[in-house]
């Protein structure tokens, strides 16, 4: 077993993992794994930059990390910033800061890069299962960008497009500072068609429709998971490998876009930091549901920190 800590860093949040790998028999145990919302790309979209209160919330997550991995003892780790640091003009402030409290550099990595690990950490312990039909499509809903993989044992395509759950917020429902709550017909227009062309991007290069399995990654697909099951509180156990039929996702989305943010507060699962955003990440994940005819999404709490974990081990 080799003990290492891996943490992703997206424009949402920033994770942390701390695991003990053995990749002979492929087993990965948790020891220690957390997620603070940081909203590191706040505004990014709009101004090119990283807001200096955006760095400041990353940074006081990266001084917590930095005491549960001494804790833990990592032999080895690796630190992976995505969309929101790609795209920030003053992204070596990121940079710097990062060096200062954990002594590495965080790795700014291409979406390609970014879906090859979400790909591993998905679907590595599905491969097995005679339930599932290769190949699988992977998609990552992240804040900024959203990575879609199709593969069974190999990657087949890879693509990462610049739609998120933060970013079609910011770039549609935001005005004045204030989100729309809830939003209208026409803005919720505006995002879908917004979404429909990024689908036509991902699909120029990767084969969407060969998929037999669509697996669901990151924040938005977990909290689907848990308002579909109606769980009193966010748990994990129960939303890892659990499938929701595309009719539910409808049903959820179409809820999430008319209610309001206390409606939405309200829900026991939902995390206080996705309640702007979550209507926006449904409406992805329903997109692309439709865009490829599937009528149900696995959901994997194993994601690119489990992908980062393995690349470190």
């Amino acid at each position: 077993m080799t003990r290492v800590a891996a943490i992703d860093c997206g424009t949402n949040s920033i994770r942390l993992l701390v695991a003990d790998a053995d990749p002979e028999t492929g087993e990965l145990v948790d020891l220690d794994r957390r997620m603070v919302i940081v909203r590191l790309g706040q505004g990014v979209d709009r101004t090119g930059r990283l807001a200096p209160e955006a760095l400041e919330r990353t940074f006081a997550a990266c001084r917590e990390y930095a005491a549960v991995i001494k804790e833990y003892g990592a032999e080895r780790l690796r630190f992976v910033a995505t969309s929101a640091s790609r795209d920030a003009e003053n992204r070596d402030d990121f940079v710097r800061g990062v060096l200062d409290i954990l002594g590495v550099e965080p790795e700014v990595i291409s979406g390609d890069q970014e879906a090859e690990f979400s790909f591993t950490g998905a679907t590595r312990e599905l491969g097995g299962r005679d339930d599932l039909a290769k190949p699988f499509l992977v998609v990552d809903i992240g804040g900024g960008s959203t990575e879609f993989v199709v593969g069974d044992e190999h990657v087949r395509g890879a693509r990462s497009v610049d739609v998120g759950c933060v970013r079609m917020t910011e770039r549609h429902l935001v005005h004045e500072g204030h989100v729309s709550d809830p939003p209208t017909d026409a803005e919720i227009a505006a995002m879908r068609a917004d979404i429909e062309r990024a689908l036509d991007l991902a699909e120029e290069t990767v084969p969407l429709r060969e998929a037999r399995t669509l697996v669901g990654l990151a924040g938005s697909v977990t909290t689907l998971s848990a308002i579909h099951q109606d769980l009193p509180e966010y748990d994990s156990a129960a939303i890892h490998h659990s499938r929701i039929p595309y009719v539910r996702v409808r049903e959820i989305t179409e809820w999430l876009l008319r209610s309001t943010h206390a409606e939405r507060a309200a829900i026991p699962s939902m995390h206080p930091g996705r309640v702007d955003v979550i209507g926006a990440g449904a409406l992805v994940l329903r997109s692309i549901m439709e865009r490829v005819g599937a009528e149900e999404v696995v959901v994997s709490e194993h994601d690119i920190l489990d992908g980062i974990a393995w690349s470190v081990a």
